[in-house]
């Protein structure tokens, strides 16, 4: 245990963020990292617990409770706690093959699983994970990770997201030769293009990617299997097929007026503006969509956040997010109890910047778009809207259900739908034979990750449906595992 008492005598403290006013000016990460002293106060509060709920994973009620990866997170916070980083790393690296991204953009699974936050608040796992991690860069504890003999197999990875780099890594280590194919100009998939760089700095992908071709990884970007490369090509210069190609089919709003001009895809809309930081070296950017309009995001979850706080930066004369489901209670309910995931209302740093820069909170709850309207150049300029309730179906579900009455017209000359994923694009795993499922997901072997087609396996998203960064990590280092017995046997990873 990091000391007794740690708990009692320190109160949770998380990095800081930056002010919303300030922060807008830039598209820069924006935390700040609290002194080492701090961080091993922190770390004191870490109880050892008998039965640490924050790295079990477990699913409950339909929710995930802890880390998917089972991090070994007491052993990691006392390791902390007595200033020894450079062993924590090491711990780390037993579970985790990319911390440096769940360290910015998880949320903290382990935090809300934590005994702390049964009473008081949780043990700042997420910040001391992004410490140890950042400590062993500087300290050049990440090296490339060659390995010790090579088995003559050949893996083939499409898809360089989360689940296909934590593949990777466990592969190349096994002494597999691995090459990961990516169809966008650079590898990191959702974690380059679908997360803005405010959440996580480009950068550190490209630190990470120079690491893993240090260890012999070969990446092979701006090819699009099934069209650069066929399926028999590439299923003749590999041993076996990962197919990580996330779950990237934009869930759509199908309304009359939904082919007005400026309604687009918010996966879209935050890869355009990614692409545009790269090619300025990261200097601040503008976009004519964007500046001097009214933005209306379509969504509540994490992308329509992301949308909020980009949309901000880029100068929107006002912003409004639509969201269909009530808005959750402020404190957990009665029926939510500790260690199931808390239920309860999230302001997140865009909805923050909205509220400091237009003065109120952008979200409107329980509404959806009943028909969007266009000037006569085709382009949109309003939204009509209505209120929704719950009703109880024939099923005995609930429903929301339109309220007759309640219409409303909000002006908007941009439109970023940010519904959801439908499941992963079907033309690839059909050229490979495989069935897919009625999720628009790929279908696999529970235990063994492996589709309908033999030799040919799928993790993360594209097999699970749209879920965490953790998880698609978590998938991603099983799916290896699994390939790697049926390689040699056994795994050892």
């Amino acid at each position: 245990m990091a000391k007794a008492t740690g708990f009692l005598e320190y109160p949770a403290k998380h990095n800081q963020g930056e002010e919303p006013l300030h922060r807008i000016r830039h598209f820069n990460e924006f935390h700040t990292p609290l002194p080492m002293e701090e961080r091993r106060k922190q770390a004191a509060r870490c109880m050892d617990c008998g039965v640490p709920f924050c790295q079990s994973g477990e699913t409950l009620f339909g929710m995930t409770s802890g880390c998917p990866l089972h991090n070994l997170v007491p052993e990691m916070n006392d390791l902390v706690y007595h200033g020894n980083l450079k062993q924590a790393y090491f711990r780390l690296s037993k579970t985790h093959s990319l911390p440096e991204f769940t360290a910015r953009v998880c949320p903290a699974l382990c935090e809300a699983a934590c005994t702390c936050a049964a009473a008081e608040g949780a043990v700042c796992t997420k910040d001391n994970e992004l410490a140890v991690i950042e400590y062993a860069y500087e300290n050049g504890l990440v090296t490339p990770d060659l390995p010790f003999t090579k088995t003559g197999k050949s893996i083939g990875i499409v898809g360089s997201g989360p689940a296909g780099l934590a593949a990777a890594i466990w592969l190349n280590r096994r002494g597999h030769t691995v090459t990961v194919y990516e169809q966008q100009p650079l590898p990191g998939g959702l974690l380059r293009y679908g997360i803005p760089n405010m959440k996580l700095d480009k950068r550190i992908i490209d630190r990470r990617i120079q690491q893993m071709e240090a260890s012999g990884i070969v990446f092979v970007c701006n090819t699009r299997i099934g069209r650069d490369i066929s399926t028999v090509q590439l299923c003749k210069r590999h041993d076996r097929i990962l197919l990580a190609i996330g779950a990237g089919v934009p869930r759509d709003i199908n309304v009359p007026g939904r082919d007005s001009a400026n309604i687009f895809f918010a996966v879209d809309f935050l890869s355009d503006i990614t692409k545009k930081l790269e090619h300025s070296d990261y200097e601040p950017v503008s976009s004519d969509l964007v500046k001097d309009k009214n933005v209306l995001v379509i969504g509540g979850g994490d992308t329509g956040n992301d949308c909020v706080g980009t949309c901000v930066r880029l100068g929107a004369k006002s912003i409004v997010q639509l969201e269909m489901m009530p808005c959750l209670p402020e404190a957990r309910s009665a029926d939510n109890p500790w260690p199931q995931w808390p239920r309860v209302k999230k302001t997140d740093y865009g909805q923050q910047e909205a509220a400091a820069v237009y003065g109120s909170d952008p979200r409107i709850y329980q509404t959806t778009v009943q028909r969007f309207l266009s000037d006569e150049n085709g382009n949109v300029h309003a939204a009509v809207t209505v209120s929704l309730e719950a009703k109880k179906g024939e099923d005995g579900r609930l429903h929301m259900t339109p309220v007759p009455g309640t219409e409303r017209e909000i002006p908007c000359e941009l439109v970023l739908i940010a519904a959801g994923f439908t499941g992963c694009e079907e033309l690839l795993p059909k050229q490979l034979g495989i069935e897919m499922g009625p999720r628009g997901t790929i279908p696999t072997e529970q235990k063994t990750y492996e589709t309908s087609t033999q030799h040919v396996f799928a993790a993360g998203d594209a097999r699970r449906g749209q879920s965490l960064v953790v998880w698609a990590i978590a998938e991603g280092e099983n799916a290896a595992r699994a390939i790697d017995t049926s390689l040699m046997g056994y795994s050892n990873l």
